[in-house]
């Protein structure tokens, strides 16, 4: 039994991985532009923050925007998984947020910020 759980995680790495390598960022710039961009800009905020610079900039520091307290106070770094997590469902990951937007798809997620992580 050990050794097929310890294949069933091993086979959960591997796909995972692929998952990774399977990204395509041209696709997540235009998933960005039909779901994000009626709120989103990459260098102006709106009615939600810029985006530019977002993987790898404190969650709720983006200058001159006005963020729920949830996202002040949420104290971490926007890396990938926590950005995947936010697109499922910011509801549920950061209860308090105000973004009603959520992205069903993992390979959509991906894609997405993929691009994301091209716009320094």
């Amino acid at each position: 039994m050990d050794t097929l759980l310890a294949c069933a995680a091993l086979a959960a790495q591997l796909c995972t991985g692929a998952q990774l390598a399977a990204v395509d960022t041209g696709r997540g710039r235009d998933l960005w532009e039909a779901r994000c961009i009626g709120c989103h800009s990459l260098d102006a905020n709106r009615v939600g923050p810029l985006h530019r610079g977002v993987v790898g900039r404190k969650a709720g520091t983006a200058p001159g925007f006005s963020y729920s307290a949830a996202l002040k106070n949420a104290g971490f770094v926007w890396d990938e998984a926590r950005l995947d997590q936010w697109l499922a469902g910011p509801g549920k990951f950061l209860p308090g947020s105000r973004m009603g937007f959520s992205v069903a798809d993992p390979a959509d997620r991906a894609d997405i910020i993929a691009f994301l992580k091209t716009v320094r």
